[in-house]
């Protein structure tokens, strides 16, 4: 019998095809932008990376004054937190020479607890960079998800270190899998299963339990 999360995964696939998540330029970018996103929306988050122009890069970040990355980053709210937090972080990618193979070279473990020592990386920003960014197997969890498994439901526990073990436990450790699926679950939050579920021609219709709550 096939397991339930790879039901869902294969659904959500075929409903909505590959997502091709996380967009960005670079590995790099994908770490500014995995700290921008916090407490807003992806288009302010975007519109704080268009501001860099050519020169989101970590060399320029490192060297920039505060003053001057609070400017750029200023569409993406909470400007101060987060430029002080963009340095910390690409201070941390400085160790590794701003090259993803050597970090890669690291335990997973080891680089999670480093990142999420820097104030202002949580849980789901710690796992986006090393999924996203680094190409390393660890499963995003995020309010989305969360929602999916009270109402799917899934036996997921409570809060998101318990979640994130479920889909682990129960999935191939497979970067491509995590990556797919976070996104897929996302997509699917925005068009159906958002904080009213609009359950009609949702893919995961009769395998799903829950009945537009």
């Amino acid at each position: 019998m096939k397991n339930v999360l790879m039901e869902i995964y294969d659904r959500l696939l075929a409903h909505y095809g590959d997502p091709l998540w996380w967009p960005g330029n670079s590995p790099y970018e994908v770490i500014s932008g995995a700290v921008l996103v916090q407490n807003t929306n992806w288009k302010n988050a975007q519109k704080a990376i268009a501001n860099f122009n050519d020169r989101l890069l970590p060399q320029f970040v490192a060297d920039a004054g505060m003053d001057e990355l609070v400017e750029i980053i200023r569409p993406a709210g909470f400007y101060n937190q987060k430029a002080a937090c963009l340095k910390a972080v690409t201070d941390w990618f400085g160790r590794y020479s701003y090259d993803v193979a050597e970090a890669q070279k690291q335990p997973l473990e080891g680089l999670r607890a480093e990142l999420l020592a820097i104030k202002g990386i949580g849980n789901e920003t710690a796992d986006c960079i090393l999924l996203y960014a680094l190409g390393l197997p660890t499963f995003v969890i995020d309010a989305y998800t969360m929602r999916f498994c009270s109402r799917f439901p899934l036996d997921a526990g409570r809060g998101y270190m318990a979640a994130k073990a479920y889909f682990e436990a129960n999935l191939s450790e497979c970067e491509d899998v995590y990556n797919n699926y976070h996104a897929l679950l996302v997509l699917n939050g925005q068009v159906r299963c958002k904080k009213h579920a609009n359950c009609d021609g949702c893919p995961l219709q009769g395998l799903c339990k829950a009945k537009g709550v």
